[in-house]
């Protein structure tokens, strides 16, 4: 047994959660390390505070916690000891020495599923000052504070069956309800509990769907360019596939081949065109699914970014023959990280879907549907859509003027809004080259070759995204974007430039 220095205590600065948990952290680290060993005195709560800088009610806190878990023990007035009974290290001593991997992976493995090349962001991306990526979080746009609350309303005795229970191939029915009330009615769908899967985000459902719809005999038929996930879905099912480029219109039914069996489009929002598919093209492309005897999997990703204008009616809500299988999401609206989707199908569909999901993940985690489900029912969800829409309706308007201003290219459309600009860059310019022009200068944008078949040259398109910048960085990012373009002009020869600073 020994005394242990309060200097032997450091406080991460990249630790990510509240100073007493990262007390905790440190403790019950070096017990599980064996570094405190039963028995071992800790520093008082006075001297560990006035070592680290921080409240000593910080310290007690940390230390209360760690009693209650039984990594501690009090002594009365002697002090903190670490309980004989705390979780102990392995008995066992780890090899030192690493073993020699003789495994032909590339053999074994045969690369199907790494080699698939998603659009890259930077894992740091929040460091540069003018991020035009998509789909990620803006935290002054998140309610944290509601989102917990829910969270630990969750947590509840009252819910400890949703929070406990292994499902199974079932769904929290709180979550179904509010899904069938209030979700699926603003896109004009009616739906029964049996019609409904919940799913890990919407890309979780598009494999699913492939998984069901398609064998290496099938024909499906995509947009392009479309969102590259799906492309590789598709190609992991090893079906058929029929590329379908799409215009200023979305995908043309008429392009569509007499043999294909499944088509797989964005309707309200194209990936990543944007472009919205005309009413007289829905009807089209139903009129032929009935007359081809082809199923549509619609891919409703952002319907809630509808913004500018009211949203044209779901593909799902015209189907009166059971023909198309809806696909919505809360990433975009929520946050990413959530993971939550669901898949909208008839009931003969939905009862495969869940027996494939049953054998992959059973389902998604209770405590996270019943959160989610108490988030939307209680009002907060709608709040949050419409602050977002505020806050990207300004940006889309900064954004936009700043595009005119600097007499940049559009390559898609914007009816009804939506978190993201399609765009080109002039002849001889390729989009690859200019993402990594931009980067020096604290710019990040997403080149849009990802979108585009493997076999595409490198192209000019790319991606400008306003859900992750404030309002007031937009000009500045943009000028910066028509200055990088000037400097790759061919024949202009690259000019000298001083990169601006990352960090702000």
């Amino acid at each position: 047994m020994a005394t242990i220095s309060e200097q032997t205590f450091f406080l991460d600065p990249d630790f990510e959660g509240t100073l007493q948990q990262q007390l905790q952290h440190m403790v019950t680290s070096a017990i599980l390390s064996g570094r405190l060993k039963p028995g071992d005195k800790l520093p008082s709560s006075r001297k560990l505070a006035a070592h680290l800088g921080i409240s000593r009610i910080t310290v007690t806190l940390a230390y209360t916690e760690l009693l209650a878990n039984d990594y501690l023990t009090s002594r009365g007035r002697s002090g903190y000891y670490v309980s004989l009974s705390a979780p102990r290290p392995p008995a066992f001593e780890l090899s030192r020495g690493g073993s020699e991997d003789r495994v032909d992976w590339s053999r074994a493995l045969g690369q199907k599923f790494s080699a698939y090349a998603p659009v890259h962001r930077p894992p740091d991306w929040r460091r540069y000052p003018y991020p035009f990526i998509y789909g990620q979080t803006d935290p002054t746009l998140f309610d944290h504070r509601n989102w917990r609350v829910c969270a630990m309303q969750a947590l509840g005795q009252r819910d400890f069956e949703a929070l406990t229970a292994d499902y199974y191939e079932r769904d929290d029915p709180k979550l179904v309800e509010y899904i069938l009330r209030h979700i699926l009615p603003r896109r004009g769908i009616t739906a029964r509990p049996e019609e409904v899967l919940v799913t890990l985000g919407a890309q979780n459902a598009l494999w699913i769907a492939a998984q069901i719809l398609l064998t290496q005999r099938r024909l499906a038929a995509f947009e392009n360019p479309c969102y590259p996930g799906l492309r590789e879905i598709l190609n992991q099912t090893r079906c058929k596939t029929l590329a379908v480029d799409v215009d200023t219109d979305g995908l043309d039914p008429d392009a569509l081949s007499d043999e294909v069996d499944a088509v797989f489009t964005t309707p309200s929002h194209q990936c990543p065109t944007n472009a919205t598919l005309p009413l007289e093209r829905r009807m089209a492309l139903l009129d032929r699914a009935e007359a081809d005897n082809f199923l549509v999997v619609e891919d409703d990703y952002e319907f809630e970014m509808s913004f500018l204008d009211t949203p044209s009616p779901a593909l799902k809500s015209l189907d009166r023959n059971g023909r198309v299988i809806y696909i919505g999401s809360f990433s975009k609206s929520l946050f990413p990280g959530l993971r939550l989707g669901y898949l909208v199908g008839s009931e003969p569909f939905i009862r495969e879907a869940r027996a494939l999901r049953a054998l992959v993940l059973r389902h998604p985690p209770g405590h996270l549907q019943r959160t989610a489900a108490y988030f939307l029912s209680q009002g907060h969800y709608d709040s949050q859509i419409k602050r977002m829409g505020l806050a990207y309706g300004e940006r889309r308007v900064v954004m936009d003027q700043a595009i005119r201003a600097h007499g940049l290219t559009l390559a898609g459309t914007e009816q009804f809004g939506g978190s993201s600009f399609w765009m080109t860059t002039p002849e001889g310019i390729g989009s690859r080259a200019l993402a990594r022009e931009l980067l020096d200068h604290g710019v990040l944008i997403e080149p849009g070759r990802a979108f585009f078949a493997p076999d595409a040259p490198d192209n000019r398109h790319y991606r400008l995204a306003y859900s992750s910048i404030p309002a007031d960085r937009i000009a500045e990012g943009i000028a910066r974007l028509a200055q990088a373009l000037d400097r790759l002009q061919p024949g202009t020869g690259q000019s000298q430039h001083t990169p601006a600073p990352i960090s702000h």
